[in-house]
């Protein structure tokens, strides 16, 4: 017996010991120590995930036109000279944003309206938080020298690249509360599949509209590489429910399309003739609606 009590004591005693360090700590310690301590760390600013200002009328109503100047930050885009395409688009994205808010009638708001870097992703998602009835992604081709590619081109989702989203979508369980009006959260994979792949038939068909117009109000103003819209698996176009454009102005390595992006008769052809176009988009689905 004597031997156990002496074991229980060898083990016990170091813990007791310790346990009485312990409260001595907490009871007797120095202010911020023990039971009434708080630690204080000075975090660096969240730059990403807030939504940008919503500019015009102060009606909700009123159609909304997200305008993504595309690159930016430490992705400069294409440009082998002191031009670099992250820069033109955002000359021409304001542009565009100034011409729509002096026209009225219309909400718009910019993917970035600095030198930001923003993830593909994150700009159509931007447009899709706001409620956006337009999304406009703006940039700049590129390519090889001595080529003589000159002119803009249009492009919409591809076939390919719409099926990838219908199906990315409706594999997020809690992606979007809704879609087109359409609830589909709780609901099953096979339902939340076809939903997403009716609304982006719609939007498809009301992307390809946009830029339709876009290429008729420009004809005998703008050069056109492409007389027709094209279509690609663009990231930045992958919305199930807004309908989306990608506006490629021009070649950037092309001195003629350099000099008619960066004048100011250049730009203010390009923002006029991308408001008509959106303005008479607006006034057809409108109609539709009606």
């Amino acid at each position: 017996m004597r031997r156990v009590l002496l074991l229980l004591l060898v083990i016990l005693a170091p813990i007791a010991v310790f346990a009485a360090m312990v409260m001595a700590d907490r009871w007797f310690g120095q202010p911020g120590r023990g039971f009434d301590y708080v630690v204080s760390i000075d975090l660096a600013p969240n730059s990403g995930g807030g939504l940008p200002k919503i500019e015009g009328p102060m009606d909700s109503s009123r159609p909304l036109v997200v305008i993504d100047a595309g690159h930016g930050g430490k992705d400069p885009g294409a440009g082998a000279g002191t031009l670099k395409e992250k820069e033109l688009t955002l000359a021409l994205a304001r542009a565009l944003r100034d011409e729509l808010l002096k026209q009225g009638g219309v909400r718009v708001a910019l993917t970035r309206s600095d030198d930001t870097y923003l993830l593909l992703g994150e700009r159509p998602d931007v447009a899709r938080r706001l409620g956006a009835d337009l999304f406009i992604s703006i940039h700049a081709d590129s390519t090889e020298a001595d080529s003589g590619a000159l002119g803009a081109t249009v492009y919409t989702l591809s076939a390919k690249g719409s099926n990838e989203a219908a199906e990315r979508m409706a594999a997020r369980e809690n992606a979007a509360d809704e879609i087109n009006g359409i609830k589909i959260r709780n609901q099953s994979d096979d339902v939340n599949a076809i939903l997403v792949d009716l609304s982006q038939r719609d939007t498809q068909a009301r992307s390809e509209q946009f830029a339709g117009l876009l290429l008729r109000e420009a004809r005998g103003l703008m050069p056109f590489k492409e007389a027709s819209p094209q279509s690609a698996a663009f990231a930045v176009l992958k919305s199930p429910d807004v309908p989306s454009v990608l506006f490629e102005t021009g070649y950037i390595n092309n001195e003629n399309d350099v000099a008619r992006l960066v004048s100011p008769a250049g730009r203010k052809t390009f923002a006029e003739t991308l408001a008509s176009a959106i303005k008479v988009f607006f006034a057809r689905t409108a109609a539709v609606r009606a």
